[in-house]
């Protein structure tokens, strides 16, 4: 019988990283369901919920994926997971923002509370600090789900914020 599964990856970053585990765990007949991969300073994380076989442990998992190249330092992490497998519909993405400009204190804290206002769901969030000359930039990226009916008013107070902290914003609606 099959089980749900949580499989995370913390290791240095390096090219042919999400092949080598995603095939790892292909060979294993393991099935993936949402799967985040990131870059997070000079290590990265490769994070899934997967169908295992009832044939395969969460010990020879581990193992196989400690196997492939450059996993010395790596820690892996393979748990039971007990929750639905499938998002409900506010993990649905229906925006995609960005904010960039310079570094600022509270940042990603401002925004979240802003979505939290208008029960919005951030479904993904990636930032990163990106050195330059003069200043440093931030950029954040937010993938959510924003009720329709409060959409122009999230997104308003979102530009309102933005403009505050002297951040560009941009916005793109995601077509179902």
């Amino acid at each position: 019988m099959a089980t749900n599964v949580l499989i995370s990856v913390i290791c240095h970053d390096r090219n042919s990283l999400v092949a080598d585990v995603a095939g790892r765990l292909f060979d294993l007949n393991i099935q993936l369901g949402d799967t985040t991969f990131a870059v997070l300073g000079d290590a990265a994380e490769f994070t899934c919920i997967a169908e295992v076989p009832g044939d395969v442990t969460l010990e020879a998992i581990e193992r196989e994926i400690a196997s492939l190249n450059d996993m010395d330092e790596a820690r892996i992490t393979v748990s039971a997971f007990d929750m639905k497998p499938v998002h409900e519909d506010s993990g649905h993405i229906t925006h995609r923002i960005e904010l960039d400009g310079r570094d600022r204190p509270g940042i990603i804290a401002r925004v979240s509370e802003v979505f939290g206002q208008f029960s919005a769901n951030i479904v993904r969030l990636n930032s990163e600090h990106i050195p330059e000359k003069g200043h440093d930039r931030y950029v954040t990226r937010f993938a959510v789900n924003i009720p329709e009916r409060r959409t122009d008013a999230c997104l308003a107070t979102i530009a309102n914020t933005a403009g505050e902290m002297r951040m560009t914003f941009r916005y793109e609606r995601v077509e179902d």
